[in-house]
């Protein structure tokens, strides 16, 4: 467990987390284990772009860490809501949709040879 002090901020601590509930722990956030077993990487990286959108220049650490907090909440809650597969959160999941809007190609067993 990642221990807080004073002189590291949030987004330091968060950066040495090695687990999903490492961050949940650091946050204050509750969650159920059986949704972050399921889907852990999927909310940590949908968590990953709402941090890519924030602006924290200049923002207290009270306020960073408030931000975070929400933020962690809010991809908690999409799984939650929701399932990986459906969120396709990964760029994985994403072409398997693609991939199976494509037409097939169909090739005629006399052109086997």
């Amino acid at each position: 467990m990642i221990s807080s002090s004073p002189a590291t901020g949030i987004l330091d601590q968060l950066g040495k987390a090695s687990s999903a509930e490492e961050f949940f722990s650091l946050l204050g956030v509750e969650y159920d284990p059986k949704i972050v077993n399921v889907a852990r990487l999927h909310i940590l990286k949908r968590m990953g772009q709402y941090l890519a959108q924030e602006k924290f220049a200049g923002a207290a650490e009270p306020e960073i860490r408030t931000r975070c907090k929400a933020m962690l909440e809010r991809a908690y809650g999409d799984f939650v809501a929701s399932s990986p597969i459906d969120e396709r959160v990964f760029k994985v999941l994403k072409d398997a949709v693609s991939d199976s809007k494509k037409a097939a190609a169909f090739v005629p067993l006399s052109e086997l040879k």
